[in-house]
Order: C-alpha cells, then structure tokens, then sequence
C-alpha cells in the first residue's frame, strides 16, 4: 500500500483518535489536528513519538496550510451538551471549518471526506433514513447550529465538487459508542454506562419510547476507511450506522443488566426537537463499500462499559 499523508481534523477526539491509529496501522504518514474544545489528549498520548504521527493544535476555523493526500474532516462537538454550550462557534467550526479544509484540498489536490451526520434528518418522517431523505430540521431549534451547520458543510461539499472538481466524500454518521467517549461527553451511551457504574439514577428523557441505533466504533472506522477508498464517482452521501433499533429504555436496561447496577430509572421531560426515531437506511454502504457493521450492541458495550470503569477508576 502507498504511504499517505493523511490529515485529520477533530483527530483527538473519540472517533478521530481511533482513525489515527487505524491509518497509522497501515503505515501511513497521520497528521492529527484538533483545538481540544473537546478533543484531549488522553485519546492520542500513547501516538506521541511516533516517527509517523504528528499533533497540531490548532482551529479549524482558521486556515492552515499544509501538503496532504487526504483529509477526514471530523471536526465538530457532536454531543448536545457540547455543541449547545457555544452554539455559535459549532455552527462556525462546521461552516468555516468546511471552508478550509476544502479551500486545502483543492490547492493541494487532496481527496477530502466530510463526517456529516444523522442530524441533517431532524426528527424525520420517514423510517429508517434513506439518503434521498431531506430531513425534517427545525432551523432556529436549539440543536440548528450543529444540525443546519452540518447541512450547510454538506452544501459546501457539492459545490466545491461541482465548481472546482474537488474530489470530495460525504458519510452521515449514526449514533456510534465506544471507548475513549468523554466521561461528561453528554450522549446517551456514556450518560447511562457512567450513571451505571457510579450507582446514580440513570436519567431518561421522555418515557424512553424514543429509538435510536448504536454503531460500535470500530464498524464505523471500517466504513470511513472503505468510504475514502471508493473511486472519485462515489461521493455520497452514504449513511454509516447500524440498522438494529433499540428504544432508549431497553438501552438503560442493557446497561444496568450488564454493569451489575442497583441504579433505577428516572424520567425527565423530553428536550426540545428530540428525534422520535433514528435508524439508518445502508442500502448505499451494503453496495457501494460492502460494508455492515458487526458488533452486537451487547458485546460492544460490554467493552464501553469496561473502559469507563477504568477511566472512572484513574480519576
């Protein structure tokens, strides 16, 4: 295989850390830029030194200027708690953010992949998700500045393929878990294994009826990976997640059964533009990247729970 320069943007963050070590594996040249707005390098301290990884504090709201042959643009808080604390500077890292690392590839003629995600489908109407599906986004909801900022990084795609030739791939992310979440990081899987673990209520918002589909972090690598490897005639988007469906109570139920918990159930008013269903269509990603994810929701967080319970334990 061909030694790439390969950088990725939001690289210290839960799923970028993993993709660095993925793309170092392969023997590929990593360059790991990230703010740490929520990234941290916890996630990449062991990649330090590395003769073929490099970490570049820096935002990508600002241009940077570097010789590369790909980019994964994963850049953006991705948990309510986090993109709502300054929703200003989420929409602002999804929009500029798009702006640069685009503006990149096409001075240096590198292949960019954007992480979009389920959100542009709002609380959508039609189930599961095909990605012919517009969405359903409320645009002035507390949740736009990441929904509509990853619509508009979407837009921002095309039309840089379109008018400048920019070889571009687009996948929308589901809800995807697995060590090296943050322990305050806000999504529901590491708010439940952590409230599991302390012994504390575990907090469900609405009756927990709501469902949603849980990707372990190492099928969605495998995706991202096989997604940037396509040809230039695929370009998405393509969704990435896994189609099992699972309420939000049988999650919390999960949770308890497998760490052991005496933790109950409380419930609490649902948030507002709270999706009342969330299950991806991969149609696409079975076809074009041969790609299904194949870790149970059990056995992968059986692995989550363990890796919270030793980062609880460090603390």
């Amino acid at each position: 295989m061909k030694m790439k320069r390969i950088l990725i943007t939001g690289g210290a963050g839960f799923l970028g850390s993993h993709l660095c070590d993925r793309l170092l594996a392969e023997g590929h040249d990593v360059l790991c830029l990230d703010n740490l707005y929520t990234g941290s390098k916890d996630n990449i301290r062991h990649l330090i030194g590395h003769p073929n990884f490099e970490f570049i504090r820096h935002d990508i709201t600002q241009p940077i200027f570097l010789e590369v042959d790909e980019i994964y643009n994963l850049a953006c808080p991705a948990s309510p708690v986090h993109y709502q604390y300054n929703p200003i500077k989420t929409i602002k890292t999804s929009v500029m953010g798009a702006i640069n690392t685009l503006g990149l590839a096409k001075r240096v003629k590198a292949k960019i992949l954007q992480a979009s995600t389920s959100e542009v489908y709002g609380d959508p109407e039609i189930h599961p998700q095909p990605e012919e599906y517009w969405g359903r986004v409320n645009p002035i909801g507390i949740r736009s500045c990441y929904d509509e900022g990853k619509r508009a990084a979407e837009c921002l795609m095309m039309d840089y393929h379109r008018q400048n030739g920019v070889r571009i791939k687009i996948v929308r992310i589901f809800n995807t878990y697995g060590p090296r979440m943050a322990i305050n990081d806000g999504r529901v899987v590491s708010n439940f294994i952590v409230q599991a673990i302390k012994g504390e209520d575990i907090t469900v918002y609405g009756n927990g009826s709501q469902t949603r589909s849980f990707c372990y972090y190492e099928d969605l690598i495998e995706g991202i990976i096989g997604m940037m490897a396509t040809t230039d005639g695929i370009i998405g988007p393509v969704n990435l997640g896994n189609p099992s469906e699972f309420t939000i109570l049988e999650l919390a139920e999960n949770v308890i059964r497998l760490t052991g918990s005496s933790s109950r159930i409380v419930f609490n008013p649902l948030p507002q533009d709270d999706p009342t269903q969330r299950r991806p269509d991969i149609s696409k990603a079975k076809e074009l990247l041969h790609w299904a994810p194949g870790i149970p929701l059990a056995d992968g967080l059986a692995k989550t729970i363990q890796y919270f319970k030793g980062a609880l334990n460090s603390l």
